[in-house]
């Protein structure tokens, strides 16, 4: 007998195929992941800064300023990397000649 996520996971399968990624897909989405874990690095080591001297001025709002401003920008990184990620996985699978 079948459980419930075996039957759900059926049904699924059924209404949207799983599409299976070429190797070199594969290799583009690491690139990417790899490129945007640089970049969210380089980001929290420049906020790590401005907090820092948001911290040290004792000002709150500006602390909470940056704070928002860090989570905005990672925000769109990934909404960003997400995007690309997506536009690789929907590349149609290249044809044997």
């Amino acid at each position: 007998m079948k459980s419930a996520y075996e039957l759900a996971m059926e049904r699924l399968s059924k209404t949207a195929p799983v599409k299976k990624l070429s190797a070199e897909q594969k290799q583009q989405i690491a690139e990417l992941n790899s490129r945007y874990a640089a970049k969210r690095a380089e980001l929290d080591l420049r906020a790590e800064g401005e907090l820092a001297q948001a911290a040290a001025s004792g000002d709150e709002a500006q602390l909470d300023t940056v704070r928002q401003r860090l989570a905005d920008e990672r925000r769109r990184l990934e909404a960003e990397l997400e995007e690309k990620k997506e536009s690789i996985r929907q590349q149609s699978e290249p044809k044997d000649s």
